[in-house]
């Protein structure tokens, strides 16, 4: 049986970044040309990037990241401090840009939560809706971050403010935005940030468009790649189905520095990916990958499932409420076992995803790169 309760958050505290403390010059910026592997491990939030998965990244030569969207200052700084111990590689730390969202109406809400009451599952949920603030305080959230900075620091669905941007780079930390077509690729030149992630439609989670209801350009990895090379000034890191060195080399031959990795590492022994999500990636027979905004109200590709074929056509609260609303339904799921209410992120090259060690997963895209078996 499925109850709706309601769930009160307290606000957080608002500071702005300009009262964060700034640690004074700590050395060059980080160059693209200084990495031994040209690939970076891509920011997963919902605790699959962990401290030995991204460390172990850096060891092998790559840069290794964290999806920080979701998770308060401790944690980061938790999640950070741990890396450190393990590494002295380069560390990226990624977050989202959340657009200000309003709790739509009583009818629409009620539609919403109808559409999430049907499931069948065999652990119980319970729909929560959450209250204002709707998501995390970033300049809370970066306080971890000015205090031990990483090399990186990237942003996902529009561009940081000028105060976040100029505070890393007082700190030398680059500063990366992801850009799905060319025009949100000459707003990140024009902000001042450091390089561009060039997200093709192939890439698995969420679309980084800059707009949640905008128009989306669909624009595969190699011509956003071979564009944004053209139009913008700015290194470019190539995300999107990427999953072999021949992917890789691919992407550099278009101009690219380097290829941004997530769905690739999935299945490496150090990822926090859950079992059965891991079956899905490895499976002999897969499924086809497809969108939804079922799981968070803001368009992703993963895996097709039965919850996002339910969901096809059925109302959404706006993202990130439906996030928080679907969370129970897909933590029931995860205590099951039950892949088809999960939310099972991956680009639509999933079917390579090879289960193994970094080191060994590394030293394998090495080889390939380099015309190995």
């Amino acid at each position: 049986m499925v109850t709706l309760t309601v769930k009160v958050k307290t606000p957080p505290l608002l500071n702005s970044v300009s009262d964060c403390r700034v640690i004074g010059e700590r050395g060059e910026k980080f160059q693209f040309a200084l990495l031994r592997q040209p690939i970076i491990q891509a920011p997963m939030a919902g605790g699959l990037n962990t401290p030995l998965l991204v460390s172990e990244v850096c060891n092998a030569g790559g840069v290794g990241s964290f999806g920080f969207a979701y998770s308060g200052a401790a944690k980061i700084a938790q999640d950070l401090a741990e890396t450190k111990a393990l590494t002295s590689g380069p560390v990226n730390a990624n977050f989202f840009i959340f657009e200000p969202v309003e709790m739509p109406s009583k009818q629409i809400i009620a539609d919403a939560i109808t559409a999430l009451s049907g499931f069948s599952l065999d652990d119980e949920y319970t729909l929560s809706l959450p209250t204002a603030p709707f998501f995390p305080d970033i300049t809370q959230q970066l306080k971890a971050i000015w205090a031990e900075p990483p090399a990186m620091l990237t942003f996902h669905f529009g561009l940081p403010s000028q105060d976040i941007i100029q505070a890393a780079h007082s700190q030398n930390i680059s500063v990366g935005v992801t850009a799905t077509n060319v025009e949100e690729g000459l707003a990140v030149v024009k902000s001042g940030a450091d390089f561009i992630v060039a997200q093709g439609i192939e890439a698995g989670g969420h679309r980084g468009t800059f707009s949640a209801h905008g128009d989306d350009n669909e624009v595969p990895v190699e011509y956003l790649v071979r564009d944004l090379v053209k139009a913008t000034p700015l290194p470019i890191v190539a995300a999107g189905g990427i999953m072999s060195g021949q992917d890789i080399n691919k992407v550099l031959t278009l101009g690219a520095v380097a290829a941004q990795m997530g769905t690739a590492f999935l299945c490496c022994d150090e990822a926090g990916t859950p079992s059965s999500y891991r079956a899905m990636l490895v499976s002999d027979e897969p499924r086809p990958t497809q969108f939804t905004r079922g799981f968070s109200g803001r368009r992703a590709r993963g895996i097709s499932n039965r919850f996002m074929t339910d969901m096809v056509r059925k109302p959404t609260l706006p993202f990130p409420i439906q996030n928080t609303l679907t969370g129970s339904v897909r933590q029931a799921a995860a205590n099951s076992n039950d892949v088809e209410f999960q939310s099972l992120w991956a680009g639509n090259g999933y079917a390579k995803t090879r289960a193994m060690s970094v080191a060994a997963l590394m030293q394998v895209l090495q080889d390939e790169m380099s015309g190995g078996k």
